[in-house]
């Protein structure tokens, strides 16, 4: 049993849904994602790669939801949620998501997409927490395959942060920025002063891909503003098998 948090520290959550599927597409599994999602406590969940819809799908498999994956995701648990839709085909679309169990005040989805090979976008949510006296800012990130890609979407963060965030408000930015070459860290401790609370605790990021055997570090919580945050270590079992990326947890107390 988890212990129960301070009435000012949040939890956060960041998981690559995978669309619902295990590694390779093999088995269908967003039910047991669900309850995997429901067991971390989660205050605020960032959700890459969800459906929004698809039609292929809902006609062949007798579990599909009758709602969008991120709906069924946040059930009653997490009453607020938002959706970013990024790829379009034919048969329906993804994106990245965020449940909360704060009021979601606004929330914008910016196309951060380079070239047509890739859509990628960055959902900026403002929360309204009650009684707290001021926002909280989570932007749920996924960026591009490519370097230069990933650079200039970096680029594209870093002046969002600058002109639609207020300076003193805290920052949680989480996701998936398949950045296997570690070049996020100097950039946005640098143009935001953010910090990755892995990095911070134990002097390096962590491993979450793939999920059965981690190698490559690509999933990240970086935060700002806020007063003290810890990593929160997740059972391999089930997340090893719910997507190809593990998950990533974490405590942020609010210092104001």
């Amino acid at each position: 049993m988890q212990k129960e948090k301070p009435h000012n520290t949040l939890r956060l959550l960041t998981v690559n849904a995978h669309k619902g599927f295990t590694l390779f597409n093999r088995r269908f599994i967003l039910h047991e994602l669900r309850e995997a999602i429901r067991a971390t406590q989660a205050d605020i969940v960032f959700l890459q790669e969800v459906l929004g819809a698809h039609h292929r799908h809902a006609r062949r498999l007798a579990k599909w939801p009758t709602t969008s994956q991120y709906e069924f995701l946040a059930d009653t648990i997490w009453p607020e949620f938002a959706y970013g839709r990024n790829a379009v085909y034919p048969y329906g679309h993804h994106g990245n998501a965020v449940l909360s169990k704060f009021p979601i005040a606004a929330y914008d989805n910016i196309d951060v997409s380079v070239g047509k090979q890739e859509a990628r976008g960055l959902l900026h949510c403002v929360l309204r927490p009650p009684n707290l006296g001021f926002d909280l800012h989570a932007i749920c990130v996924h960026l591009g395959l490519k370097e230069s890609h990933r650079a200039s979407q970096l680029d594209m963060l870093c002046r969002y942060i600058d002109e639609d965030v207020p300076a003193g408000e805290p920052l949680f930015i989480a996701g998936d920025f398949n950045d296997w070459r570690h070049r996020a860290q100097r950039v946005l401790a640098g143009c935001a002063g953010l910090k990755e609370i892995h990095f911070e605790r134990h002097g390096r990021l962590a491993r979450t891909f793939p999920a059965q055997f981690p190698f490559l570090k690509l999933d990240r919580i970086y935060v700002r503003n806020v007063g003290s945050f810890h990593p929160v270590k997740l059972s391999r079992h089930p997340w090893a098998r719910l997507s190809d990326h593990a998950p990533l947890a974490a405590e942020v107390s609010l210092c104001r």
